[in-house]
């Protein structure tokens, strides 16, 4: 097979073709929590998590949305030619409110200038139909993209990460979602304490049933200030970390397992150095993982979907 660009989807490709050209996205915290961090499922949140190791500068909750778009649209002009950005509802769960208060919160956001439209990070147990309804008319005039954290299609690997939900939770909410004119993305975590590597293969084989749009990987990162990462200073053994190498590796295997026509958004996450436990890959930056992904690829002449095998992708229950 000849390839003319990458051998995989990416997500800047499918969004010059969407838009015509760059949108970038501004990252926005307004203090959303979680259910399993709240009570009303659990606490202490999901064992791996803390959220200041993806968040920019910019978003500090106290501040308004527009004031975070603003700073955010301004730190990167400053870097390139960006006419269009996306509002990016990142910080814990973004649905995670009444449908009065969601709608207020997604319209200022859509009422900043140069913004075209919204991208919202949450949890498959954690969105009502008045939201779903309310996203789809949004989706009449602006670009949604809806992004539910799977991170594992294990059920007692979700069990043992405190998530509070069930694969079975996040394939009825696909359900419920889908052909209703907005995106649907969802993000997996590679390398969860326990799973095997035909554990995360199988990861492929069930996303791909998912009528998903977009797919974020990245590997397992232990971050102070985590429960993980206490598990992890007590007992390391139980933790099957990845090296740069053996990354490379597995994701240019996994891929060639997955739906050919998903887009994929992220290959890896970088949690600041000042938070990051482990695994520590030396400080290489990401877009040199990236080539080498691309040149493994090439090595083992494999490409998205060369070994997938088609199987019944959801539908709607009538």
């Amino acid at each position: 097979m000849d390839f003319i660009g990458k051998r995989y989807n990416d997500y800047n490709s499918f969004v010059k073709l969407h838009f015509g050209e760059r949108v970038q996205k501004i990252s926005l915290d307004v203090g959303f929590s979680c259910p399993n961090r709240d009570g009303s499922k659990g606490y202490g949140g999901c064992t791996y998590c803390n959220n200041n190791s993806f968040n920019p500068d910019y978003c500090e909750p106290q501040k308004s949305i527009s004031a975070q778009l603003q700073e955010g649209i301004e730190f990167f002009a400053k870097r390139g030619k960006n006419k269009k950005f996306l509002a990016y509802f990142q910080a814990y769960t973004n649905t995670y409110s009444d449908i009065e208060s969601l709608r207020a919160m997604y319209q200022e956001a859509l009422n900043a200038p140069r913004v075209v439209g919204l991208v919202i990070g949450t949890r498959p147990d954690c969105i009502s139909d008045e939201v779903i309804d309310y996203l789809e008319e949004l989706s009449k005039d602006y670009f949604i993209s809806l992004d539910f954290g799977v991170e594992s299609t294990n059920e007692n690997t979700l069990l043992n990460i405190n998530r509070c939900h069930t694969f079975s939770d996040t394939i009825a909410t696909y359900r419920k979602c889908m052909d209703k004119g907005f995106h649907l993305g969802a993000h997996i975590i590679m390398g969860l304490p326990g799973e095997t590597k035909t554990d995360l293969m199988k990861h492929a084989q069930e996303l791909s049933k998912l009528p998903i749009d977009t797919l974020k990987i990245h590997h397992l990162q232990i971050v102070r200030n985590s429960v993980m990462a206490v598990q992890y200073k007590r007992n390391p053994d139980n933790f099957n970390l990845f090296t740069l190498e053996s990354y490379i590796d597995f994701v240019t295997d996994f891929i060639g397992h997955l739906r050919p026509d998903i887009i994929i958004e992220r290959f890896i996450s970088e949690a600041p150095k000042e938070l990051l436990v482990a695994p520590k890959w030396g400080g290489i930056r990401k877009q040199e993982i990236l080539d080498r992904i691309d040149q493994k690829l090439k090595i083992k002449n494999t490409w998205q979907g060369k070994y997938y095998t088609p199987e019944e992708v959801m539908s709607p229950r009538l």
